[in-house]
């Protein structure tokens, strides 16, 4: 059944108008029409069904059914991803919410190719946080992770919150996760720009607490590193078991 976001107060009963873009979307690209069912959550970690109601190129759902799955991860993960380029940053978005993460930190390091300032950095915000939106109503989630403001590096990693377990991904780390013992509280990923980790960004970290791991002998690129590793520690600890 087709999921919306909805950004609005969604109640049993109700009648809710979809916003001009979603009903765009439902009637001209799904070619949706009347009395077909949908789904509609607004992040509050439940979803509500009902069914679709035409008004020329406008919409409307009237809801009749609300619900509570449970699809979050028993894993608290928070991706802090160096900023990568166009295409793969977006790659890594849309599939760390379909893998499970429960937030996600944008960072610029020294290798980051693209540089972001002023005007360019709400956008890409704004981007960001729809690729995130789009990527729950594909998955299933009803909680949509947050998408937090670009941070330099080196003072995120100075106010980053103690009590968490922290792990860098380093192809030249000696430990794996499978050498871990199961985390019991939140996980910070930390994962590289397209030129990886600067050595004294790799020394900080280290130094803040940040257990290094490798993931097996190949290097991975940047848009598969994060995801390789979410997907594994899932496969571990979470709930792909």
């Amino acid at each position: 059944m087709p999921r919306f976001y909805c950004d609005l107060p969604l109640a049993v009963g109700r009648l809710i108008e979809l916003p001009d873009e979603t009903a765009r979307h439902a009637i001209g690209a799904l070619r949706l029409r009347g009395g077909d069912g949908v789904v509609l959550f607004n992040g509050d970690g439940g979803e509500y069904q009902g069914t679709l109601e035409q008004q020329g190129k406008a919409a409307a759902v009237r809801l009749s059914g609300h619900a509570e799955p449970q699809r979050e991860s028993n894993l608290r993960i928070t991706l802090a991803q160096g900023i990568s380029s166009g295409e793969r940053m977006d790659l890594t978005l849309q599939k760390s919410v379909e893998l499970g993460v429960a937030a996600i930190q944008p960072l610029m390091m020294r290798r980051s190719v693209v540089k972001l300032t002023g005007e360019k950095t709400e956008k890409r915000l704004r981007h960001w946080r729809g690729v995130v939106i789009s990527a729950c109503e594909q998955c299933g989630r009803n909680q949509l992770p947050p998408v937090a403001e670009i941070q330099d590096f080196m003072p995120w990693l100075r106010q980053t919150p103690t009590g968490v377990q922290r792990y860098l991904l380093d192809p030249e780390a000696s430990q794996s996760l499978r050498d871990l013992p199961a985390p019991t509280g939140p996980i910070l990923l930390l994962a590289g720009p397209e030129g990886g980790f600067d050595p004294v960004e790799r020394n900080a970290a280290i130094a803040a607490g940040c257990v290094a791991l490798r993931l097996g002998p190949r290097i991975l690129r940047t848009e598969t590193a994060a995801l390789a590793a979410l997907a594994a520690m899932q496969a571990i600890w979470g709930d792909f078991k």
